[in-house]
């Protein structure tokens, strides 16, 4: 029991001693590193004095930054977005709502868009393709496999919509973006597509409740479903993908990612 307990002991501390080890804060207060002090302000403990001190400390980096960035510097929008996150709270984390408000507003102005302009907004040229290339890690070309695409026919049919389905497919969209009531029967799911092939997201609830979402390689579609118990199924690139999901609350799944 003696030797069970301190093997246990022993453990905790190499677990204890590598985290330190791999975020190591100690001399912090003469750092001068923007990312370093970020990252501290992220981990540390929300009652840590160190926080009064380099908070402002940080925000004057940032702010000269961007006051000496040379034009045309990337980097001056994501201090920008981290000096106002710092301006509202503790730190640049974004949460889990700010990342979800930020998606929502990125969908709103797709859709705004394709409204404004009409169907040429989302023209779709159908593949004649009937293959998917999937070349291995080697590149060589007696290791590239061939998948047949047995969804292509159905993924030009539906991508096909006459410009009056698109129109009240997109007007639905926004409704349910724009629409914050909890009692609302309906959300949106969102699926983006980081393969490089084109899938079908298939959506199966209770009884005959069934969707069919295309959505383009390197690229992300929307649907709005009712609220409920779904399977989601698709095949990504050769590959079979399925999964139960419950949904209460606007969704987005990301599936696949790029051999490039």
């Amino acid at each position: 029991m003696k030797k069970v307990i301190l093997l246990f002991t022993t453990l905790l501390f190499v677990l204890f001693s590598a985290q330190k080890q791999g975020k190591d804060y100690s001399n912090i207060l003469k750092s001068k590193n923007i990312y370093e002090i970020n990252a501290f302000l992220r981990d540390a403990h929300p009652d840590d004095p160190r926080r009064s001190v380099l908070k402002p400390r940080v925000m004057d980096f940032m702010k000269d930054y961007i006051k000496n960035a040379p034009p045309g510097d990337k980097k001056v929008r994501e201090m920008q977005d981290n000096l106002a996150r710092l301006k509202r709270g503790p730190s640049t984390k974004v949460s889990f709502e700010e990342m979800n408000a930020m998606i929502k507003q990125k969908q709103i102005l797709k859709y705004q868009k394709q409204l404004q302009v009409g169907q040429s907004a989302i023209a779709y040229t159908p593949s004649s393709a009937q293959n998917v290339y999937v070349t291995s890690s080697s590149a060589s070309a007696k290791n590239t496999k061939v998948i047949a695409d047995t969804e292509a026919s159905e993924f030009n049919m539906l991508m096909g919509e006459n410009p009056t389905e698109h129109k009240n497919k997109t007007v639905k969209i926004l409704n349910s973006l724009f629409d914050n009531d909890p009692n609302s029967k309906e959300c949106i799911v969102m699926i983006e597509n980081k393969s490089d092939c084109n899938i079908i997201v298939r959506i199966e609830g209770i009884g005959i409740t069934k969707y069919r979402l295309p959505v383009p390689a390197h690229g992300d579609n929307s649907i709005v479903v009712e609220k409920g118990d779904y399977l989601f199924t698709s095949i990504v690139c050769g590959s079979q993908y399925a999964s139960q999901k419950t949904i209460q609350k606007p969704l987005m799944v990301a599936l696949g990612s790029s051999s490039k």
